[in-house]
């Protein structure tokens, strides 16, 4: 909704948006851009009288704005219907959609787009690097966007994808996921069926080969032309730059059809990202950027706020930020991380605020999904299922807190140079990171370092040369 705001603002528009807890990076875009943001759904602020109240999917009926506005018959849309109506028609739409990496794709491919010239618009579910905007109007024929197959609005229970008519769809992975409006992954796959049927037979999708939900997907009906990555079409391949394969870390060469095209540099770790970036290299391809010029971008891509990103070092302990909230994304970015630091000790620090990790719908994966992490600290908080015994496996690694303040001081006593701090929420966590940043440099300044291993770490500003290398 926020990204919408944006689009509006450039096409001309005054915006004004209220919600109940805007946090960063979202609200310093918003503040910046200057739209006027209420706390809360006061059904006062019908006196704002706007042409058309646009819903997002978190109102629901009983909320006071949006009862006000039924009761007087007001104008009002959905998100994703304004979108497609206002933003999206007459533009070649390339749709990002899957459970996991939609929004690091979505902003791989905007910015492979904008390095070749095409000035696209985009909407992603986060903040890229690259262009620090979550949305732009673009100018150029092109309009990039996060495919959500989250529900639309309490008025319309279908998927938001199915507003978008994209005419290249990335297809990434399904599973289930989800858990307060899908009763299972069949459910899930339905909705994937039904955007397979809105897009054109000159269109392309992108699909993940080694999918299976996918590939039930396609074999309900599929109408377009399919390309396949990770072991169809494109594929990526691991190339030893040593003497042999254990001896260095290895390069990755990117194929079409068997033929190679060029290497793959990417500064994000882990074979999901190198999935992320292969899937939107195919996608790009459909608008006419040869791939050896897309590989070229993606050497330069920045990555995505939220996305691993390091928040601060001090005294040694690096404090990171990610947007994993589901066992599979969780799995995923530790072993990326792990792929980054090497031996350094990771301490998984996660808040369960998902509806599907709130309802324990994927709760028997969560200690497996945490495994490679040295430590583990939960937030309980919210959650009604037993957190403790669904960790159970990990043994004293292991902690839960239903105390926000003593989860932050907990992580600060165990902490050690070295150490890296992950922290794993789709929310704004109660600002953690910045309890964790606080706690540690009250730590060091209580207690400096005594030891040749650790003075040579010293507090480092997000951003500095040091902290990026951490």
């Amino acid at each position: 909704m926020g990204g919408l705001a944006q689009l509006a603002l450039a096409r001309g528009h005054r915006v004004s948006g209220c919600d109940a807890n805007v946090y960063p990076p979202m609200s310093d875009q918003l503040a910046a851009a200057g739209v006027h943001i209420v706390e809360g759904y006061g059904a006062d602020q019908i006196a704002l009288a706007p042409d058309l109240w646009v819903i997002g999917n978190v109102v629901t009926r009983g909320n006071p704005l949006m009862e006000a506005i039924v009761d007087r018959g007001l104008p009002f849309a959905s998100g994703p219907q304004w979108l497609a109506e206002h933003m999206l028609a007459g533009r070649h739409v390339l749709g990002v959609a899957g459970t996991h990496g939609k929004t690091t794709t979505t902003a791989m491919l905007a910015h492979i787009l904008q390095d070749a010239g095409l000035a696209p618009g985009f909407l992603v579910g986060g903040v890229p690097q690259d262009f620090g905007v979550s949305a732009r109007l673009g100018a150029g024929s092109c309009f990039v966007i996060e495919a959500d197959e989250y529900d639309t609005a309490f008025f319309d229970k279908r998927s938001k994808f199915l507003h978008y008519r994209p005419r290249t769809t990335i297809l990434n992975n399904l599973e289930f996921d989800h858990a307060d409006i899908f009763a299972d992954l069949a459910a899930i796959e339905t909705q994937f069926h039904h955007l397979v049927r809105t897009l054109p037979a000159s269109g392309r999708i992108i699909v993940n080969a080694g999918d299976e939900a996918l590939a039930r997907v396609l074999a309900r009906g599929c109408w377009s032309e399919v390309q396949r990555f990770g072991g169809g079409e494109w594929d990526v391949m691991d190339v030893a730059t040593g003497a042999s394969a254990g001896d260095a870390e290895p390069r990755h060469r990117v194929t079409l059809h068997g033929a190679d095209v060029g290497e793959l540099q990417l500064a994000l770790p882990g074979a999901h990202n190198r999935m992320n970036a292969l899937a939107a290299v195919a996608a790009a391809d459909h608008v006419g950027v040869k791939p050896h010029a897309a590989l070229r971008a993606l050497a330069s891509f920045g990555g995505v706020k939220r996305r691993l990103e390091i928040r601060g070092t001090v005294a040694g302990v690096t404090v990171i930020d990610d947007f994993a909230h589901h066992p599979t994304a969780i799995r995923g970015t530790l072993a990326a991380l792990r792929s980054r630091g090497g031996e350094r000790r990771i301490v998984a620090v996660l808040e369960p605020r998902s509806n599907t990790m709130k309802q324990g719908a994927v709760k028997s994966q969560l200690a497996a999904s945490l495994q490679s992490a040295d430590r583990v600290l939960v937030y309980s908080g919210g959650v009604d299922w037993d957190v403790a015994a669904a960790l159970a496996p990990l043994g004293a690694r292991a902690t839960v807190h239903d105390d926000l303040v003593a989860l932050a001081a907990d992580a600060v006593a165990g902490a050690q140079p070295g150490d890296q701090l992950l922290v794993m929420s789709n929310g704004g966590f109660g600002g953690i990171h910045q309890r964790l940043l606080d706690g540690l440099a009250a730590r060091a300044a209580a207690q400096p370092p005594t030891s040749a291993a650790a003075s040579e770490y010293a507090a480092v500003a997000p951003g500095t040369p040091k902290q990026a290398a951490a």
